[in-house]
């Protein structure tokens, strides 16, 4: 054996209540080249190291918790050393089974020991090196696909600004987030950030929870409320579902966003509010603009700056680093190691079409590190079976309507390359809705000046 002369160099060993035959076993071990640390449970979570070694004395529910508490907490893979008859206790076996990376038996076989040491350091080298790459500066939004990249990219481009941003995009592919994201890198990222869903709030009460009350407005109201708008005064103002928010209220928000002033219910004095606002829809505004459900003036108030989120069927080289991302997580809501993914349920993540995005993805890993019997999370753990079986997936309704609809504008301007007028002839829509359509599709670049 080749002795590491350089401590930079040395595979650090926690050796935590250590028996006589562990110390017996250390002067080998650094000869081989492991730096070793040697301490009682009591101090072993101020200890830092690459790989640890743990004597089990008891079988005792308190002392495995004890246990359960240092590996959770101390990030890296434990080797246990038993005696043989405490293998024979269920509560041990199924205690290093589901925290341990490897076990040893004594009396100790060094050169087992060497190897199990060596694979448990082996692993920890290669987690930490794929953990690396997935991450990114910004925890907001992981992966590395074109359309991660861009998105934050555009946050941090719009983020300085005051203007209102729209920001479009299905359920469950971080709306919310941006918005955050947004709020966090701009100049208001001290004031307060006040979150509203329109569309879970009871209509009657939207009036009430937007601009506040006071006292005595209303039968139920004895005393003053302060709005969510004025409560996110010098700061921002998130409105999620837009679309959701009923016509009258439509017209009082525009008229806050064109005066920057409320008056609370059953007040008459103006208040000036200084708050940027920004607002999310998974809804199709433009249809809902012709339907009669949203108002036009208030859409161009709103839609000042866009970003979109990506569904995760079109990010599927996130869905890997997603999916550890979330497991890394969940683990310790549900008390249990951080599993891996099988290479199996790994192909099925990634047939699976995910109509829920990425909250359906974490909801899918939430349950996976429940339901996981093994080392590794299955497809089945996921309840994703079928998907592991069968990799085809059928696009929904909307998709295809939005495939053709982007289709029969390409047409459309193709015909009429230099004539906006004549294109929304064609297609038998008006000429702002064929705009709306065109930033809708990523379209822009066809817009042209002449009639």
């Amino acid at each position: 054996m080749v002795v590491a002369t350089d401590q930079t160099k040395m595979r650090i060993l926690l050796a935590v209540d250590p028996c006589v035959e562990c110390k017996r076993l250390m002067p080998e071990l650094k000869a081989c080249g492991w730096h070793i640390e040697s301490c009682e449970m009591a101090d072993a979570s101020s200890k830092k190291a690459d790989v640890g070694l743990v004597r089990l004395y008891s079988s005792e529910p308190t002392y495995l918790d004890d246990l359960k508490r240092l590996i959770l907490s101390s990030g890296i893979d434990w080797i246990a050393v038993v005696a043989p008859e405490l293998l024979s206790q269920p509560a041990v076996t199924d205690f290093i089974g589901e925290w341990f990376f490897d076990f040893h038996t004594l009396p100790f076989d060094r050169d087992r020991v060497e190897v199990a040491l060596g694979r448990a350091y082996g692993m920890a080298r290669l987690r930490n090196l794929t953990q690396n790459s997935d991450q990114q500066p910004t925890l907001d939004f992981l992966g590395s696909s074109g359309q991660a990249c861009e998105l934050r990219s555009l946050i941090a481009k719009l983020a300085p600004a005051e203007s209102p941003v729209l920001i479009r995009g299905e359920s469950g592919t971080g709306k919310e987030l941006a918005a955050r994201a947004l709020h966090w890198q701009s100049r208001r990222q001290q004031g307060p950030f006040i979150a509203i869903n329109c569309g879970a709030i009871p209509e009657h009460l939207m009036q009430s929870e937007l601009f506040g009350h006071e006292k005595g407005a209303f039968t139920v109201a004895h005393q003053r409320k302060i709005g969510r708008i004025e409560s996110a005064d010098g700061g921002t103002l998130f409105l999620d579902e837009i679309g959701d928010l009923p016509l009258d209220l439509q017209a009082n928000l525009l008229r806050f966003l064109q005066e920057m002033q409320i008056e609370r219910v059953g007040g008459g004095k103006p208040i000036k509010v200084n708050v940027r606002v920004l607002a999310a829809t998974h809804v199709d505004l433009d249809e809902a603009i012709d339907r009669g459900r949203f108002r036009e003036d208030l859409y161009y108030r709103l839609n000042v700056l866009e970003l979109r989120t990506s569904p995760l069927r079109e990010r599927q080289s996130d869905i890997t680093a997603l999916a550890r991302h979330f497991a890394r997580i969940y683990a310790n809501e549900v008390g249990r190691k951080p599993r891996s993914f099988s290479e199996e349920a790994l192909a099925a993540m990634n047939r699976y079409h995910w109509p829920g995005n990425v909250r359906e993805l974490a909801n899918r890993v939430r349950r996976g590190m429940v339901m996981a019997d093994g080392r590794q999370i299955e497809p089945a753990d996921l309840g994703l079976l079928r998907a592991a079986r069968d990799g085809e997936t059928v696009p929904t309704l909307r998709e295809s309507v939005l495939v053709a609809e982007k289709s029969a504008i390409e047409r459309a301007l193709a015909k009429h390359p230099h004539n906006m007028r004549l294109a929304a002839r064609s297609l038998d829509i008006s000429r702002p809705t064929l705009y709306r359509l065109l930033h809708k599709h990523g379209l822009m670049q066809h817009r042209d000046a002449s009639c």
